[in-house]
């Protein structure tokens, strides 16, 4: 209980470092961030085997993340740094001029945690493929994760790289898919429908998993590690995670209007309000 505690209590902060970021540039995307904290939360602070003091590019015996949709950010960025990947205080140069936090993530700055340029979406999963097989070719046991949104799925590459995985047994690989059924121009069904992507993905040859409460912890924990269990054995494996953009803002929730716009003032106010401080800002 403890655990999940304090995961909820770093989730809360979360959500104020994505609004406090969007907020003083006017510039990025909240909704999407918001929507996946709980998801970053568990990954980075429980289930990952990583050393954020001695990162390296290759990332040799540890786990791996790599980010695909990559206008999301702030919530990576907020992790990243509570994670003990670079000072919490840099949050805020997020989207700066010279910043190592763009609003993209890119790697010529050389960023603690960052492996690759993301946000021209659909290129992620491939990304994450070919890190797989490396690791297998290097004998390396550890797994390999990655996080695409539903709407990127609308591009063609991913399923390339769907069926190109299953065809090679790539098991050592844990795709998530952020269902949350809204992307920048509207509701997910009214843009480009995606009917059932858990049957898509099986019938790809993948082994899935569906967790229906995205923004819930133990929910989450409990899908990864089902996750976990599923690998090494010749398939790989996806997470199809139910979030709702804008989780935990009152006036953002539900709706592709915060996609990438910025709080006002009295707007970031009323998201604080609604997230007391929990560890401490920067």
């Amino acid at each position: 209980m403890t655990k999940i505690k304090n995961l909820e209590q770093l989730s809360i902060q979360m959500r104020r470092d994505i609004v406090r970021m969007v907020h003083k540039v006017q510039s990025g995307h909240p909704g999407g961030s918001l929507g996946t904290v709980e998801f970053f939360a568990s990954l980075f602070q429980e289930v990952m085997d990583y050393n954020p003091k001695h990162f390296t590019m290759d990332g040799n015996n540890e786990d791996l993340f790599f980010l695909s949709n990559g206008h999301i950010s702030p919530v990576y960025y907020s992790i990243l740094a509570r994670s003990g990947y670079f000072p919490v205080e840099e949050l805020n140069t997020f989207r700066l001029l010279n910043s190592r936090l763009q609003g993209h993530p890119t790697t010529h700055e050389g960023l603690p945690g960052i492996r690759i340029a993301s946000g021209s979406l659909g290129q992620g999963l491939s990304v994450a493929i070919g890190a797989a097989l490396a690791k297998k070719m290097n004998s390396d046991s550890h797994l390999v994760y990655t996080l695409s949104g539903d709407g990127e799925l609308q591009e063609g590459q991913n399923w390339e790289a769907i069926l190109y995985a299953a065809g090679n047994k790539v098991d050592n690989l844990i795709a998530t898919i952020d269902y949350n059924h809204k992307q920048i121009d509207g509701d997910l069904d009214e843009v480009l429908p995606m009917g059932d992507l858990k049957a898509k993905f099986t019938a790809f040859g993948w082994d899935v998993i569906e967790v229906t409460k995205g923004n819930d912890i133990a929910s989450v924990l409990e899908g990864l590690t089902q996750a976990k269990v599923k690998t090494g054995k010749g398939k790989p494996v996806c997470i199809i995670m139910h979030t709702q953009m804008g989780n935990g803002i009152d006036f953002m929730m539900g709706t592709h209007a915060w996609h990438g716009k910025a709080p006002s003032d009295e707007q970031l106010e009323a998201a604080l309000a609604q997230n007391p401080e929990t560890l401490n800002d920067y």
